[in-house]
């Protein structure tokens, strides 16, 4: 996010059509990446769990924009209290807003900002359901959600986005979300992982991706959505900034993918899709916190380096024995600390702000600043996810039965599978086919739901 811009009397911001437009337009497309990563998810899990991995993705959208509403954005964005939470009447319920009133600075409405954050605390915990696929009770998740965002994500996007939250006006730079999203939610999966331990069968049966297809499609509606998540997050269209971030994102994107295809074919043989589709991921991530303060060169690396690094990193999950089983870590943690970093060594001073990083004169300073952006936030976000994880486990629990994980979860908590193997609707040919025919399908239909 911007920094803040102290205005005079005779230069105070109007409404601005042509901005408000496209602040709606980008909030669209954030919006669009929550379906986008269900089907991104859903695609890499087993048949058996595609529907649960859909519908932790879905239900974020449902309660936290509720709390959003009643008090999420008041603590995220309300007047500063200490420099750890924000709170002002005004924003509870959304109640005391004018609709023409301005978001402090901008030409947008307050309202616009609201609903351009609310997307964002909406994808952030839909992003930690990847690490906890195939086990985990529905309920108990749309519980840890709530509680989550309430005691994790709306602070720290203060800390990190709020007018005197501790962090901004450290002089942190995160344009987009790299600590108060993919670090903040890539700690929250290892803090609750660790808790609820592995599934069943880790390290021992085959779990592959039931679609790759989809997978892709997930990842292109990410790719897509993104443009609105980086660009959109200077709130405006008037000095060019979000332009060198639409350029950016697409560059760094492209250039992690390439990375993480050319370890993969090092490393053992292949180019893979899922590699693609996870490297194009990992690109996105650390371009997040980056883009506003690197050149398109600068993002060139910044890609680079973390499609390296994430793919290097999914394979930690085997060597220490945490079952990450979408490698929300891999990526969204470490793709997120790289592109945290990164800013304090391929900062221009010629973008977002003037903080340069040691590549352009800056030292070690911005470097420090962004070191500590990164700890803490991994830091409270690991510690107190555990501790909510660890709560309701004890309490109402949180994984599913033993059987029901092996039977499929689908069935388990939604009553549904997502694919017919019935053969009903298959049309005419297939209902007046001889008995000995309908055997041969049920038996198969015996073995793909196995």
């Amino acid at each position: 996010m911007p920094p803040g811009i102290t205005t005079l009397a005779a230069d105070t911001p109007t409404l601005s059509a042509a901005n408000t437009g496209f602040m709606l337009i980008c909030s669209a497309l954030v919006m669009l990446m929550t379906p986008a990563l269900a089907f991104f998810y859903g695609g890499m899990v087993r048949v058996k769990s595609t529907l649960n991995m859909l519908m932790m993705s879905f239900i974020s959208l449902g309660i936290v924009t509720i709390l959003w509403v009643l008090y999420g954005f008041s603590l995220a964005f309300g007047s500063d209290v200490g420099s750890f939470l924000g709170w002002s009447p005004d924003y509870v319920g959304l109640s005391g807003i004018g609709v023409t009133q301005l978001w402090d600075g901008y030409t947008i409405p307050v309202y616009v900002f609201a609903v351009f954050q609310l997307m964002f605390a909406v994808l952030t915990p839909a992003l930690i359901s990847g690490a906890l696929a195939d086990r985990v009770k529905f309920t108990s998740w749309a519980l840890f959600i709530t509680l989550w965002v309430t005691v994790v994500y709306f602070p720290v996007a203060h800390w990190v986005w709020g007018a005197g939250g501790w962090l901004y006006e450290m002089g942190v730079i995160d344009f987009a979300g790299g600590t108060a999203v993919h670090i903040n939610a890539g700690a929250a999966a290892l803090g609750v992982i660790l808790v609820i331990g592995k599934r069943v069968g880790f390290k021992k049966d085959p779990m592959r991706p039931h679609s790759l297809p989809l997978v892709m499609l997930g990842a292109g509606l990410l790719w897509f959505g993104w443009f609105g998540f980086n660009a959109g997050s200077w709130l405006g269209n008037d000095d060019g900034v979000g332009a060198v971030m639409f350029v950016n994102t697409q560059v760094a994107t492209a250039a992690a993918m390439l990375a993480w295809l050319g370890y993969e074919k090092l490393r053992h043989g292949s180019f893979t899709t899922l590699g693609a589709a996870s490297g194009a991921v990992a690109g996105l991530v650390a371009i997040t916190p980056s883009g506003g303060a690197v050149s398109p060169l600068g993002a060139i690396a910044v890609g680079a380096i973390a499609g390296v690094l994430c793919a290097m990193a999914v394979g930690l999950k085997y060597r220490f024995g945490y079952d990450d089983s979408l490698d929300v870590v891999g990526v969204h943690l470490v793709g997120g600390v790289a592109g945290s970093l990164l800013v304090g060594l391929f900062a221009t001073g010629g973008v977002q702000s003037d903080a340069k990083g040691l590549f352009y004169g800056g030292g070690l300073d911005q470097l420090g600043k962004q070191a500590v952006g990164v700890f803490a936030v991994l830091a409270y976000s690991l510690a107190v996810s555990a501790v909510l994880a660890f709560l309701l486990d004890r309490t109402i629990g949180m994984r599913v039965t033993e059987d029901d994980e092996i039977s499929g979860i689908d069935q388990g908590e939604h009553a549904e599978t997502a694919y017919d193997f019935s053969g009903a609707g298959g049309g005419a040919a297939l209902r007046t086919a001889g008995s000995a025919q309908g055997s041969t399908a049920a038996a198969r239909t015996k073995k793909v739901d196995a």
